[in-house]
């Protein structure tokens, strides 16, 4: 009798994916270097050391490896798990003090912004030349907003949220301070470190949006 599961080797699957990684990592490196418009899919290849044939088999054209770039980036991996399904999110949403909430929520975007900044000024410029890209903008600034709004949210239900302020007022303040351009426009172009960025982000985060 025919067994009728799919033959998988563990080998392989690992050897895509490490193909895959390189392509990712060569586009993303070659994207900051020469922008993205000028990056071509052969610059990609040669870079990443596979045929043109294998970027588009192995991840798609110049928005799916920006998008993968970036998704990973942010992430600070390559694993499928969602931000808000990451156990360090968990963990802070069932804190039952609100400062702690906020602080831990605030210390991993100064963290991810670290990791992100100079790939989402990428994004930016690209969105005006790649309609995908756009879209992918559109879509990780709704995702920034939605995750400051349940944070906000999980404040409020612990009685932390300035009484003066709905959710949205205050979801909308933290996606401000946490947008990823006042990252670099601190670091990158005032010469802040990381460590006072985080620092300051949390004292206005705080002062902001708490009782």
């Amino acid at each position: 009798m025919t067994d009728p599961r799919p033959y998988r080797s563990p080998l392989r699957n690992e050897q895509s994916r490490l193909t895959r990684r390189r392509i990712v990592d060569a586009g993303a490196q070659l994207f900051v270097e020469r922008g993205y418009v000028p990056t071509t899919i052969d610059a990609i290849a040669k870079r990443a050391d596979v045929s043109r044939r294998t970027v588009f088999t192995s991840v798609g054209g110049k928005p799916d490896i920006l998008k993968l770039a970036f998704d990973w980036t942010l992430a600070g991996d390559d694993e499928p798990i969602a931000i808000a399904d990451r156990p360090v999110v968990k963990r802070l949403m069932q804190a039952d003090d609100p400062v702690e909430v906020l602080e831990r929520w605030i210390a991993m975007n100064a963290t991810i912004n670290e990791r992100i900044a100079t790939l989402y000024l990428v994004l930016l410029v690209a969105a005006d030349a790649d309609g995908d890209v756009a879209t992918l903008l559109a879509t990780s600034d709704g995702q920034r907003f939605d995750g400051a709004r349940q944070v906000v949210g999980r404040v409020a239900e612990l009685g932390g949220l300035r009484p003066d302020l709905t959710i949205d007022e205050a979801a909308a303040i933290l996606d401000v301070l946490i947008d990823p351009m006042n990252y670099r426009r601190l670091v990158a172009i005032h010469g802040w470190t990381p460590e006072t960025y985080a620092r300051h982000l949390k004292t206005m985060a705080t002062a902001s949006t708490l009782r």
